[in-house]
């Protein structure tokens, strides 16, 4: 019997759709988990390298709902825009008089993941975000040289929550007019020992992009190659090798 080719066993990979994808760096932990995906974005994403829509994700979304199109899909995986909850923003930033504009697409998120009837995943940085934190992942517990806390809300499904290791020491940079020396650099903003563009890259295991923000805003692929082989396996549907 003729064996199946590479390409038509990717074509039967179960799809996700990647809501607020940015350039991929969810799309890619998932994909090399075993999924295909496609991705939507408002802005121009030329480095994204999956199936890619551009427009607003939760008109997107809606969309996809109400025409039935959702049903092609296995899971969603959305990261609205953090910045009105984030750490950083509720922090420094606030302090400073800065970052008050921001929305917060959380709730309109889930609302409209709830519709879909299908399983998901919102992630959200450290801070005030209203999320559940079923799963939080550090770069420590996959051995990266990045710390980028990032938490999950797992809908209609669950997974077992990781131990977080102890950190190996500090983030390298600047800290209240501090400087130092540590096994981890800061992938945001710029100065102050914050990482270059290739140490972000390297730092995250994110080589198709050096765009400085879309690197910022990245999530690195291990966390959702994590996420996405922990719900393959809970749904039996098998595991890329």
């Amino acid at each position: 019997m003729t064996q199946p080719t590479d390409i038509r066993r990717k074509d039967q990979r179960p799809l996700l759709l990647d809501l607020f994808s940015c350039a991929g760096g969810a799309a890619t932990g998932y994909a090399r988990a075993g999924f295909r995906v496609h991705g939507c974005d408002i802005a121009d994403r030329p480095n994204y390298p999956f199936t890619w829509h551009r427009g607003d994700a939760l008109e997107y979304l809606d969309r996809l709902i109400t025409t039935g199109e959702i049903r092609r899909y296995t899971m969603v995986h959305a990261s609205p825009p953090c910045q009105a909850g984030c750490a950083l923003t509720v922090g420094t930033n606030a302090s400073q008089g800065w970052g008050g504009t921001h929305v917060d697409l959380v709730a309109p998120t889930r609302e409209l993941l709830d519709r879909t009837g299908l399983p998901y995943v919102i992630e959200q940085p450290n801070g005030r975000a209203k999320i559940r934190k079923d799963l939080s992942l550090c770069g420590e517990m996959f051995g990266l040289g990045v710390l980028r806390h990032r938490n999950f809300e797992l809908g209609g499904w669950t997974a077992a929550r990781p131990a977080h290791p102890k950190h190996r020491g500090y983030v390298r940079g600047y800290r209240h007019g501090v400087y130092r020396h540590g096994p981890y650099v800061a992938p945001y903003g710029s100065g102050g020992g914050k990482a270059t563009v290739p140490e972000m890259q390297e730092a995250m295991g994110i080589a198709w992009t050096d765009v400085r923000k879309e690197l910022t805003e990245a999530i690195p692929p291990a966390y959702s190659e994590f996420i996405g082989r922990a719900f393959l396996a809970s749904r039996t549907l098998g595991v890329a090798a």
